[in-house]
């Protein structure tokens, strides 16, 4: 005796010829889920299909800006290094070498208006008053900054500053409201534990001539100064949203010239009052190579530092978000790599470790902003 289930099927099946269709489809076995080469071959069309829709020019531009990005940032990151190496003593010396070369980036602003056919953005006090308050928390940064630089070695730095991505993510999700996907938050919780692993083997990196304290105080100043950059690059965002309601290239680079002028400015009088300028002659005549090398390290660390600023800017326009963080994602090892061989920075185990774990903390945290992008557009 078949039992109701089975009644009741059978029943179904015998209603019309549609509903046997029906049952054969939904018996029918299901797709085999994509190989690897299925996924490389999507990627490889799609990458294809990015790249007819654009013209050349747009790859090469997008090609030298994002190399630009990835040897500017890391130069400056190790000219900073070299400086207090070499005999360099002041925090302020060397927070104002990283706003001295504003001009460069207000010399590309003003053609721009030119070639794009565009007139500068009006500036009412608001916005005034948010670019000089993102002056003085840029200064403050670097600032920070200049302290960890003094007392780490430029790998440990590094590794530190990457954990302003946990910040920006943070800082995002409360004052602009950006989404937080379980990859990102993966990420965010990968980096960290980075962060960790390298206060662990604090011992190994440590230079001969800086104490336990400065040691710890360095540690500090990076982890205060990567969350001080977070939170501009929210507010930073959060004024493209309230006051300027666009973002393309110049406004961009408006926005760059005048917070990097305000903090030359918030610097220079923070120079003065500390009479680092005076000093500047003295640190140069007991400058290991010289006072030539002395200037050439103040100068090509105010260029590198700008440079990278604006490698990022054009990146972040041409492209996006993702490949921005993707590129930011790969300047940590590169800087790193380079401090051990060019700068001799010592690369313990725990290190090696806190390396790759940044990494798969950073394609974690992209993943998820990808997916976040997908699914907005």
């Amino acid at each position: 005796m078949a039992s109701v289930d089975e009644t009741v099927e059978l029943g179904s099946l015998s209603l019309s010829p549609s509903h046997k269709g029906t049952r054969m489809e939904e018996a029918s076995p299901k797709k085999p889920s994509p190989t690897f080469w299925d996924l490389v071959f999507a990627a490889r069309t799609m990458a294809w299909k990015a790249y007819k829709s654009k013209p050349v020019s747009h790859w090469i531009l997008l090609l030298l800006n994002g190399g630009l990005m990835l040897t500017a940032f890391p130069a400056s990151s190790l000219l900073s290094r070299v400086y207090y190496t070499n005999g360099g003593k002041s925090k302020w010396i060397i927070s104002w070498v990283a706003v001295a070369g504003w001009p460069l980036t207000a010399l590309i602003l003003f053609p721009t208006y030119f070639i794009c056919k565009v007139s500068p953005t009006p500036l009412n006090l608001k916005l005034a008053l948010s670019y000089l308050g993102l002056g003085f928390l840029s200064a403050a940064d670097n600032l920070m900054f200049a302290y960890a630089y003094a007392y780490l070695p430029a790998s440990t730095s590094s590794l530190l500053a990457s954990s302003s991505l946990v910040f920006s993510a943070l800082f995002g999700y409360l004052f602009v409201k950006n989404k937080l996907t379980l990859s990102m938050i993966n990420g965010i919780m990968i980096i960290t534990a980075a962060m960790v692993i390298i206060a662990l083997d604090s011992n190994s990196d440590r230079y001969g001539n800086v104490t336990n304290s400065q040691y710890i105080m360095g540690f500090m100043w990076d982890i205060l100064g990567s969350a001080l950059h977070g939170l501009i690059f929210a507010l930073s965002e959060l004024v493209f949203i309230k006051y300027l309601g666009r973002i393309s290239f110049h406004v961009v680079l408006e926005q760059q010239v005048m917070v990097s002028s305000f903090a030359f400015v918030l610097t220079t009088i923070g120079v003065a009052l500390n009479h680092d300028f005076q000093r500047m002659a003295d640190e140069a005549r007991s400058f290991k190579g010289g006072k030539s090398s002395y200037y050439l390290v103040m100068i090509w660390g105010a260029i590198t530092f700008q440079l990278g600023v604006l490698g990022g800017t054009a990146v972040l326009f041409l492209s996006s978000t993702v490949l921005a963080g993707v590129l930011n994602a790969v300047r940590v090892p590169l800087t790193s790599i380079a401090a051990v061989i060019l700068l001799k920075d010592p690369m313990s185990g725990f290190k090696i470790l806190s390396l790759v774990v940044t990494f798969w903390g950073f394609a974690s945290y992209i993943y998820g902003t990808a997916k976040v992008g997908s699914e907005t557009s």
